[in-house]
């Protein structure tokens, strides 16, 4: 047996759960569905309106892409930086799930005070698997980011919906990440009991 087919079994274990994920496909059921979606709409469009329908929507939604894509560019940029600077350690440690509640609720804490839009908090959240966040810990801030953000609450939902209401739909919400989390936790450790999924 090898020296490093002797150490802590232990250890391989944590690395095993709490370690980076598979690379993802970058063409999946869930690409193939769209493709499928867009060629059936297009065929609707051409029916209805002929080709100069199609290459209408089709020229605004390349102005809209040019827009999109520098933020687009920005986040996955961020979310790559911010995988090689986190603490991989520090984050298993923190995260990971033998962190118990204690990591939802930094999970819950994080994505509550996360700024920016979805370029911002996905690869944030991608990152945070990569480097040994589980998935109830990722799950629980990606859950608060969208319920309980303070950006969108401060910009939007205060001038237009009022005090009260915001104060209240915040405390009403905050238990969800932290129940989302959890139950993330438990379904992901039932389907992959070995650590990352395939």
């Amino acid at each position: 047996m090898s020296e490093s087919s002797s150490k802590d079994p232990a250890s391989a274990d944590d690395a095993a759960e709490s370690g980076p994920r598979s690379a993802r496909k970058p063409v999946g059921w869930s690409t193939i569905s769209i493709a499928v979606l867009v060629a059936f709409s297009a065929a609707l469009v051409y029916r209805r309106s002929g080709i100069a329908g199609v290459w209408e929507i089709l020229k605004h939604d390349l102005t809209l892409f040019g827009g999109i894509l520098p933020r687009v560019l920005a986040g996955c940029l961020l979310g790559a930086f911010i995988t090689e600077i986190l603490p991989h350690e520090k984050v298993s440690r923190s995260l990971a799930p033998k962190s118990g509640l204690k990591g939802l609720l930094i999970g819950a804490a994080f994505g509550a005070i996360l700024p920016g839009g979805p370029f911002t908090a996905y690869p944030v959240a991608s990152a945070l698997l990569t480097v040994g966040a589980d998935f109830g810990a990722t799950i629980a801030m990606v859950v608060s980011w969208t319920l309980i953000g303070y950006g969108r609450a401060v910009a939007w939902e205060l001038p237009i919906m009022g005090t009260d209401f915001t104060l209240w739909r915040i405390v009403i919400s905050l238990p969800l990440p932290v129940l989302a989390g959890a139950l993330g936790r438990f379904v992901y450790v039932r389907i992959y009991p070995k650590g990352a999924p395939p």
